[in-house]
């Protein structure tokens, strides 16, 4: 196996917010020699550093689907940190899943006019942080939105109106500074690959002074069926290039991953990335979704742990990350 030396600085892990369900509703974690091990020390042995946990305004009770509340996130968020991980937390301003798809407001604010819903997110995020820091827990990044292509809290939020969806970003960013300037804002987008379709976004977002620190992104070649692997990953090559260049902006790609079954496959598209990574100081970290998600429990496809309990090939691919405190 290959090595790539990255800064000390450098995020390696994974959101794994279905993980107090999973014990809840007794998956067994096992390590990769067959023993029953807790799942944090797990990913330590693969390098993980960060863990990477959602948060919904309503939630509700279902195990897949819901959870995630501030509260029910900032209890987990304690367990990793007291387990030496940096935490990043990422905002759905949804009731659920907010992706691509849908971006469907909380039901409390759906009544609420542009001004109010503004102000809404502002206190919610405002109060949400506050919370976080009043139990010692600051997350080192907080994303202002999951996968927002088509913008946030639709239709209020759409791209068809940058100036509204900046006026939504600019809410979350000041309402995470009022309570810590420490602390680094993110906007997501997904499809890393999409280099024009992101430089676009993020030039709408400049025009209007839109202020966020970093930028984040997913990346699933597998997700893109009308798209070849190959041109998948040209599409990845040209965006690690341009974009920063572009908006002189750090990111980290904070999802990625490839079908549980094909564990061969899913190796080599880890071991791309970071190959990929590697050329680009501006990218500060890797981050799976949901790699112990096994489909056994989930339903998720593109986990990397298998139905015994015990993780697949595919997180091997992190081993060859070497961190080094001088480049």
């Amino acid at each position: 196996m290959k090595h790539y030396e990255f800064d000390r600085d450098f995020a390696i892990g994974a959101d794994i917010s279905w993980y107090p369900q999973m014990q809840e509703s007794g998956f067994i974690f096992r390590n990769r020699h067959g023993q029953e091990q807790d799942l944090l020390l797990i990913l330590k042995e693969y390098g993980m550093d960060t863990i990477r946990l959602r948060t919904w305004v309503n939630p509700s009770d279902h195990p897949h689907s819901g959870h995630c509340s501030a509260q029910e996130t900032l209890d987990f968020a304690l367990q990793c940190k007291e387990a030496g991980f940096r935490i990043m937390l990422n905002f759905h301003y949804s009731d659920s899943w907010a992706d691509p798809k849908q971006q469907r407001i909380p039901a409390a604010w759906e009544k609420l006019d542009f001004d109010d819903l503004e102000k809404r997110l502002y206190d919610y995020t405002f109060q949400t942080i506050k919370l976080f820091k009043e139990n010692d827990l600051e997350p080192e990044w907080v994303q202002i939105g999951n996968e927002t292509n088509p913008g946030m809290l639709l239709p209020h939020g759409s791209v068809d109106n940058f100036d509204k969806l900046t006026r939504l970003y600019n809410a979350g960013h000041d309402a995470v500074k009022a309570v810590s300037a420490k602390i680094k804002t993110m906007i997501h987008l997904a499809e890393f690959n999409s280099t024009d379709f992101i430089m676009k976004y993020f030039e709408n977002l400049e025009k209007r002074n839109c202020r966020y620190d970093m930028m984040g992104f997913s990346f699933y070649p597998y997700h893109l069926p009308m798209l070849t692997y190959e041109t998948c990953m040209e599409g990845l090559s040209r965006s690690m290039t341009e974009i920063p260049k572009r908006f002189t902006k750090d990111f980290i790609i904070v999802e990625t991953g490839g079908v549980d079954e094909k564990e061969e496959e899913t190796f080599k598209l880890l071991n791309d990335v970071i190959e990929e990574m590697k050329s680009q100081p501006k990218c500060k970290g890797i981050l799976l979704w949901e790699p112990q998600g096994a489909k056994i429990w989930s339903g998720y496809p593109l986990s990397a742990w298998r139905g015994d309990g015990l993780p697949a090939k595919a997180l091997d691919a992190l081993c060859s990350i070497k961190k080094v405190s001088v480049l």
